[in-house]
């Protein structure tokens, strides 16, 4: 007796919760409930779901409410009920239609949405008008008929799919797999196409990138075939959003490898052309802005991943800023750095492979990062200066003179006679006419003053060879054949000293260096052959 009253109470009580939900109009959130709830397997009342479609007799307005639901369940979408409006005033700002509408999937169905209508809320005329041709659409005759005809034993399910629809899957999957091979040569013959007539350049790095972005762009061509396709075998509702899901991931998926891809493409084609330029700088920009490009691509795909899960973008990315902003006042040399990089990309102060001197670093650029650049000093040690300082630095950049100048003194002995100093002076001179390596438009052989133990001839002259190996050659040459001249004409280089004169002392005569200025002489020696050899 006490079971028998536990079980009609347990009986009276569900039916009693059934009752509180009732059929409810007033908001948009109240008719989407009211039209999902009666159509649930555990409450399945058709009549009461079909007061949310309006205009049409009971039995039409039943048949749109159910078909509604199957498309809706058939393409996967859910109603976030915490999401819906309870606002019986609501007006969507989504639409430009005007009044008080809402639409539940304004990027993925924008043609199913809500109306108010005198003081309650309706699926749209225009939806339901639609609705029918929503529902052909997605199941095509053939599959309709297919079912019909479709014997019990066809009907069978296992995990909660029918036996006919895995024979549905395995056709998809047959003509899916013809179509990748037929689209594959397509599209590559497409892009191939595409990309000489945008830049006519070809080379075995780009083919190869068009090749490997073939096969996601094909992929995502035939994932569209099988979103497309895919509702016509009326799947299980939980499977049918597991699939969609999956799908989606997939399209995703394929899309960051095409634009990753794409990215390679680009990149590839910018380094020929920064290759044809004199300039190296932007030759070094290649990977940094290779990785720059790569980096922003994962970036927005993972963030379109994250909205397929429910999580909202322009929450992510508002966090993200203000962890940027937390993140650059932590590392104000970092950002200080980065904007340095981009100064020096834009001004283009040097190139890479020129000399320059920075403060008291001196050597050749090697690499241009993001944080800093790399000098390597004629020792080969290097040096890492941050761009923030680079920037801001006054940078001789010796890479871009047109000459090398070389300047130094000659100290020849207090005792050379005037005839063999002209003569000196001339003959460096004519060296220097005739050195290939030397400019001849513009230099210097003066004599131009009296040290403390020399008389001082000012050399200067500049090499064109730019190389900072090719000059120091082109000394060695130039100093062996003034070395040759001077022994060639007796002229002796000074070294610093002190020299004692005494005027008298008995039996002793002082050292004199007899110094030969025959003009004949003099002249053999100047001769531009012998000062060529």
């Amino acid at each position: 007796m006490k079971k028998l009253l536990l079980f009609f109470l347990l009986f009276t009580t569900s039916l009693i919760a059934q009752n509180k939900v009732k059929v409810d109009l007033s908001n948009p959130n109240a008719t989407i409930h009211t039209h999902l709830y009666f159509l649930n397997s555990n409450s399945y009342e058709p009549e009461k779901a079909a007061a949310v479609i309006y205009g049409y007799d009971s039995m039409e307005a039943k048949e749109i409410a159910v078909k509604l639901k199957e498309i809706l369940d058939t393409k996967g979408l859910k109603v976030d009920f915490s999401k819906v409006p309870t606002d019986s005033m609501y007006s969507d700002t989504t639409t430009t239609k005007g009044g008080n509408q809402y639409l539940l999937f304004p990027n993925k169905m924008p043609e199913i949405y809500l109306e108010k209508i005198e003081d309650n809320w309706y699926y749209s005329k225009e939806t339901s008008s639609k609705v029918k041709e929503l529902y052909q659409n997605m199941y095509p005759w053939y599959m309709v008929k297919l079912q019909k005809i479709m014997p019990d034993v066809g009907h069978r399910t296992l995990f909660k799919i029918e036996l006919w629809q895995y024979f549905g899957l395995l056709i998809l999957i047959i003509i899916s797999t013809g179509l990748f091979y037929v689209l594959r040569k397509i599209v590559y013959f497409i892009l191939n196409k595409t990309q000489h007539l945008i830049i006519n350049i070809s080379n075995d790095e780009i083919k190869s990138s068009l090749r490997k972005l073939t096969r996601p762009v094909v992929l995502l061509i035939l994932m569209a075939f099988v979103k497309k396709t895919l509702p016509s075998l009326v799947l299980h509702i939980d499977v049918s959003n597991f699939l969609f899901l999956a799908i989606n991931i997939m399209v995703i998926v394929f899309w960051i490898y095409v634009f990753l891809k794409l990215v390679q493409v680009i990149m590839s084609v910018y380094s020929k052309f920064a290759e044809s330029t004199e300039s190296k700088l932007d030759d070094q920009l290649v990977p940094v802005l290779r990785n720059f490009l790569l980096g922003l691509v994962i970036f927005i795909g993972i963030l379109k991943l994250l909205t397929l899960f429910g999580v909202d973008p322009v929450t992510v990315i508002a966090g993200a800023s203000i962890g940027g902003i937390a993140v650059a006042l932590a590392s104000q040399d970092t950002v200080k750095n980065f904007i340095g990089t981009i100064m020096i990309f834009v001004d283009k102060p040097f190139h890479i492979g020129d000399w320059i001197e920075a403060g008291t670093v001196i050597g050749t650029v090697e690499t241009v990062g993001f944080r800093s650049t790399t000098v390597r000093a004629a020792d080969t040690t290097i040096f890492q200066i941050p761009n923030s300082q680079l920037s801001e630095m006054v940078v001789n950049n010796k890479g871009l003179r047109s000459f090398r100048r070389y300047t130094t003194n000659l100290g020849i002995r207090y005792d050379t006679p005037p005839e063999l100093i002209e003569a000196f002076v001339q003959g460096i001179r004519s060296i220097i006419e005739l050195e290939p390596s030397t400019r001849t438009e513009q230099f210097n052989v003066e004599f131009v003053g009296f040290s403390d133990s020399s008389l001082s001839i000012l050399l200067n002259v500049y090499f064109v060879n730019l190389d900072w190996n090719s000059e120091q050659s082109s000394k060695h040459i130039l100093h062996m054949k003034i070395l040759k001249l001077a022994g060639s004409l007796g002229v002796g280089f000074a070294f610093p000293s002190s020299t004692l004169m005494i005027e008298q002392f008995p039996d002793k005569k002082g050292v004199e260096i007899n110094y030969n200025i025959d003009e004949k002489r003099i002249k053999d020696i100047l001769d531009p052959i012998n000062l060529n050899q």
